[in-house]
């Protein structure tokens, strides 16, 4: 242990091994078998910073292992993005700064049984407020949340209805804490016990009580994916391969056709031609078709990326311009400030526009749907509001093509398991070139994935769900509870700091002083 020590005590290897430590969590994301380890990914990272020698080094280790984690976790952005990545990292490292420190101070030297059990809720707490703040979506939004890596583990999911992506975040942290400290405080093992054992109390009776959608009946959705289409007017080509594949639709009785996202490169007001198409594709499937315009729109400025909702007599008229875009791919944040990012990467040559409000779609057979675009479907409250505002199915249309050979598809193809545990409503992720998927009320998946070599079209029997869960009926309550968590263990430790400094207080009469007389010389 000592040689262990004495090698970190090198500012340069502690930093390394705190990228390093950070980035470990992210090994849970991409490989569905391996949910199980973000429940200790975390151990050495809380390690690390409880042996720091000073409360500074320790935000250091919290600032490096924060580097780390937004590396890994937005790896496959880095040719889209270059050295630019490095530096959005080392900007949004800083939020875990506090969180190290945090961590020293409750688990550095020999924690007692109580202080144990005060990072039990300290430091998920904690954990949350940094998620909370990289959510917003001038920061990246809520991308590689840690609770997203229990996307297809049953009881999880089971509380993501209960709490949303927050709650499973804050369970996964505290198991990692619970395991930091029965490893490396022997007096502490107790309350790190009754901590792991609480979390699957916790996790058993959500899965018994928590309430389950309830399905009433069933529609038939079919999801179009054109896959890869190169050259350089691939636009026109991905156009014509949609509509050969909706086209094999005719006599399947589809009740709603999803295309992915910029499906149709122009503006219909200005492309009569193609909207007359998509309405004879409508005519000939006895379905409505939602495409998403990337395109300059014709009736006002700047371009949009809106899902358009086209029937037998063309576009029907609901419009959902997207709201939330992606930082540096579609806006630039501070354009006169970072603009230059355009030269060093595929930075967005002009900002899109935004939509101003949620829409709830009205489609033939009865059906509302709630469409989100893209990067939305990261958002756990979008989802919640379309839920609250009568969607009875969502619908995410997505184009993940400039990633296909990284793990970005699968991720956010995931991310629908849980938009859908959390609701309690069917989600429809619908892209250009996969991955595709579709999961029921209980995020469960129905049907095959539609993987990234696919150019196919499937059509699923999607459950139609209905009732309300505790996340759409009391929101991102975790959020608040540990907001409550962190302000009593600021007002705890205000107050001791108090009555530390009165008990070091000067003494109101001052100490006696002693004062050497001079000798006196003989002869006087």
């Amino acid at each position: 242990m000592r040689t262990v020590e004495r090698w970190l005590s090198s500012p340069w290897r502690r930093s390394c091994v705190g990228a390093v430590a950070g980035a470990l969590p992210v090994l849970a994301f991409p490989a569905p078998s391996l949910w199980w380890f973000a429940y200790v990914a975390l151990v050495p990272w809380l390690l690390l910073a409880r042996s720091a020698p000073t409360g500074r080094r320790a935000a250091y280790d919290g600032w490096c292992g924060g580097i780390g984690f937004m590396v890994a976790v937005h790896h496959w952005l880095l040719p889209s993005l270059s050295v630019f990545i490095f530096l959005i990292a080392g900007l949004l490292g800083v939020l875990w700064a506090p969180w190290g420190w945090v961590t020293r101070r409750l688990l550095g030297g020999v924690p007692s049984p109580g202080r144990a059990v005060v990072a039990v809720l300290v430091l998920p707490s904690g954990w949350l407020m940094v998620e909370l703040a990289r959510s917003w979506q001038g920061l990246g939004g809520p991308w590689g949340m840690l609770g997203a890596t229990q996307w297809q583990v049953t009881p999880a999911l089971r509380l993501a209805s209960v709490g949303g992506v927050w709650l499973l975040s804050f369970l996964v942290v505290a198991v990692n804490v619970a395991v930091a400290v029965l490893i490396s405080v022997r007096e502490a093992r107790v309350p790190a016990v009754a901590s792991l054992v609480a979390t699957a109390a916790a996790t058993s009776a959500a899965w018994m009580w928590s309430p389950r959608p309830d399905v009433d009946g069933h529609v038939r959705i079919a999801v179009v994916q054109p896959g890869v289409v190169g050259g350089t007017d691939s636009g026109d080509r991905r156009f014509d391969r949609e509509e050969q594949l909706t086209r094999q639709l005719a006599g399947r009785h589809p009740d709603l056709i999803v295309w992915g996202e910029s499906s149709v490169g122009y503006d219909l007001g200005d492309r009569p031609d193609l909207a007359r198409r998509i309405a004879a594709l409508s005519r000939k499937t006895g379905a409505d078709i939602l495409v998403n315009v990337d395109a300059r729109r014709s009736d006002r400025p700047g371009i949009y990326k809106s899902s358009l909702l086209v029937g037998p007599d063309g576009p029907t008229g609901e419009r959902y311009d997207k709201m939330r875009l992606v930082p540096f791919g579609e806006y630039i944040p501070a354009r006169s400030l970072l603009g230059w990012a355009t030269s060093v990467g595929k930075a967005a040559g002009e900002d899109r526009r935004r939509g101003t409000e949620q829409v709830v779609m009205n489609v033939g057979h009865g059906l509302r749907i709630g469409p989100m675009i893209c990067f939305e479907t990261a958002f756990p409250d979008m989802s919640r509001h379309l839920a609250q505002d009568g969607a009875q199915v969502l619908v995410g249309q997505s184009s993940t093509s400039t990633f296909q050979d990284s793990w970005a598809p699968e991720q956010h193809a995931s991310l629908a398991a849980l938009r859908a545990a959390e609701t309690g409503r069917t989600m429809v992720h619908a892209t250009l070139t996969g991955v595709s998927a579709v999961y029921g009320p209980d995020g469960e998946r129905i049907g095959p994935w539609l993987g990234t070599d696919a150019s196919t079209v499937h059509v699923y029997e999607v459950p139609v769900a209905r009732g309300v869960t505790p996340f759409v009926r009391y929101g991102d309550w975790p959020v608040g509870g540990a907001l409550l968590v962190l302000a009593a263990y600021c007002l705890a430790e205000g107050l001791r700091t108090v009555r530390l400094r009165r008990g070091a207080a000067e003494p109101l009469v001052p100490p006696a002083r002693t004062v050497r007389e001079s000798p006196v010389r003989p002869g006087r």
